[in-house]
């Protein structure tokens, strides 16, 4: 593993990597801090991480990867019945958590976090595996995409050189790390030797934005639905010297808004950089250069760095000509090898090929830049996470409720035959960990179906 950047921190020895409130942490003591972690476990085994922005999760996730320790990507508010669910099917041989996280006795603590051992079996895994991550939310599904250590580090270098990221930058974590999108600038901060400014503060928090300042970040990232939110805060006004450029994934910003931010930030010499991805795809797939973004407002961009799109029609075959819609197709080293849904799965290998059918519609214009212009598959990008409608459905037919999910980004529509809405918005949201503001629930005397039962979307009422 010499030739990844997880192994070569050392490197950056006295740059600070992480800084927590009041506190600074150099590379060189983040390199002794992951390896006292990793040094506590014998072999490579099976770990369940949950997630903070803290010095403790970042030094126990560059422990792992140090060491060959598969990790579970898990949020520290993911729903109890979800988290044992999850533990009964992998059966994972260690836990790294906050103290607070579980009451269990730890065989190891460091930075308000603490190595739990269980006692299981380690179970067959591939020899490229090297995390796993949630793909539809948290919406109840065991399934996670496996990524291995040439999808990281590829991807995380092609971050790295489209983004210019430099030494002299600080990243502020506004994402979640055991989110794809968050991880990747974990990840890619740390490969270019600049520092994260770690917090678990929002944009709406007081707080955040005198951190912000105190700190001197240079950049952030965010999803659609926080830009606008930060459209709503006038952002665009705010004296944020420090500040060097902004990007955005996640789901489609719209092209108003897209526009909007980018000659905002163009105004004021700061860039702004839209980028699509997926978890399937490690992070990222394409990103819009921060000189196009006005002029290319609502598209999606270009390939990373060593990868390319195609488009394929529906028989089959490669679009050429522009301004015609077929299936995005990605090739790239960060495809991953596919999912896990069980245990078992852990010991496959790779499925995909350096090929992901991404299930987005889509057009290149004459420029090469290309644009999403719908869905193929039934999912929605809520808040950043890609949430599956057959999941929530299946999720509410296990309560007992019969439901027809539709919807747009950033919210979904549940119809039902059930009275008790309120009560079903407080259960989806509770279940997801999604603010309620997604979901909206509306009562119907019947959910329309074919004569071999499966639903009418398209006679549904008007939304």
């Amino acid at each position: 593993m010499s030739n990844y950047f997880w192994c070569n921190l050392a490197q950056f020895e006295d740059s600070v990597a992480l800084m927590e409130e009041s506190r600074e942490i150099t590379y060189g003591q983040l390199d002794k801090m992951a390896q006292e972690i990793s040094s506590r476990i014998s072999q490579r085994s099976l770990l369940f991480c949950i997630c903070q922005n803290s010095i403790g999760a970042v030094a126990g996730y560059v422990g792992f990867l140090q060491k060959g320790i598969v990790p579970v990507m898990l949020g520290h508010t993911i729903d109890r019945a979800l988290y044992e669910n999850l533990v009964n099917i992998y059966k994972p041989q260690y836990i790294w958590c906050p103290n607070d996280f579980v009451d269990n006795l730890p065989v190891y603590e460091m930075e308000n976090y603490k190595l739990i051992e269980t006692g299981t079996q380690v179970p067959a895994m591939d020899e490229d595996l090297a995390v796993m991550l949630t793909t539809s939310g948290s919406t109840g599904s065991p399934k996670f995409v496996r990524q291995t250590y040439v999808n990281i580090q590829s991807n995380t270098e092609a971050i790295v050189k489209y983004l210019g990221i430099l030494p002299q930058d600080r990243a502020i974590t506004t994402l979640p790390m055991n989110y794809t999108y968050g991880l990747s600038i974990v990840q890619s901060h740390l490969l270019a030797g600049a520092r994260l400014i770690l917090t678990e503060q929002t944009f709406f928090d007081r707080g955040f934005w005198d951190y912000f300042q105190k700190s001197q970040a240079t950049t952030f990232g965010a999803v659609p639905y926080t830009y606008q939110m930060l459209d709503k805060l006038r952002f665009l006004q705010m004296d944020l010297p420090s500040l060097r450029y902004i990007t955005q994934a996640g789901g489609r910003l719209g092209e108003e808004l897209h526009g909007k931010f980018g000659l905002g930030m163009r105004e004021k010499g700061k860039a702004l950089v839209v980028m699509y991805g997926a978890t399937e795809a490690t992070a990222r797939m394409s990103y819009v250069p921060a000189d196009k973004t006005v002029e290319k407002a609502g598209s999606i961009g270009i390939a990373i760095p060593g990868g390319h799109f195609e488009l394929i029609d529906v028989d089959g075959s490669v679009i050429t000509e522009p301004e015609q819609v077929g299936e995005l197709v990605y090739y790239g080293p960060n495809v991953t090898p596919g999912y896990a849904e069980s245990r078992e799965d852990l010991n496959k290998g790779d499925e995909r090929k350096g090929r992901l059918e991404t299930g987005d519609m889509a057009k290149r214009d004459k420029d090469g830049f290309y644009y999403v212009v719908g869905r193929k598959k039934r999912f929605l990008k809520i808040f950043g996470n890609r949430v599956n409608l057959v999941e929530v459905e299946d999720l509410f037919g296990k309560e007992g409720y019969e439901v027809a999910c539709v919807g747009e980004d950033d919210h979904m529509l549940v119809y039902t035959t059930a009275d008790d809405c309120e009560k079903l918005v407080e259960f989806i949201s509770s279940k997801t960990g999604l603010n309620r503001t997604a979901f909206s629930v509306k009562h119907i005397d019947e959910i329309p179906h074919n004569e071999s039962g499966k639903v009418l979307y398209s006679q549904l009422p008007v939304k």
